[in-house]
């Protein structure tokens, strides 16, 4: 089970964590060292294009983690999904497997896709 980001500050702190770019997607996730469910935001910038665009990019990241059942998702984690353009265009089954390597990669603590160590504070 996931519940919502709302507000500004959390998804400020889950920008300065750990980062998971994909084609359609940028994944940050962070530990807020506590039990309670994962969080999940989304945020589509205006260079995505019109709001028309923005709100298909968003659903379309929305229904890649409904359909994942968050079976990644670990409980005291904070997520933000940022919709990049290619999202409008991607095939939907690929856009889940990126998502699902995305999260394996946040959780082997690694900072993008070649690996750089991410430094705990």
């Amino acid at each position: 089970m996931t519940e919502r980001l709302r507000r500004r500050a959390d998804f400020l702190a889950a920008a300065q964590a750990l980062k998971a770019p994909a084609a359609a997607f940028v994944l940050q996730a962070r530990d807020r060292r506590d039990e309670r469910p994962a969080r999940i935001g989304f945020t589509v910038s205006k260079k995505v294009g019109n709001a028309i665009e923005r709100n298909r990019v968003r659903r379309r990241l929305r229904e890649a983690v409904r359909l994942s059942d968050g079976a990644r998702m670990r409980a005291g984690y904070d997520y933000v999904l940022i919709g990049r353009r290619a999202a409008l265009a991607f095939a939907f089954d690929r856009m889940q497997q990126e998502l699902e390597g995305a999260l394996q990669r946040v959780h082997a603590g690694r900072r993008n896709a070649k690996g750089a160590e991410q430094t705990r504070q």
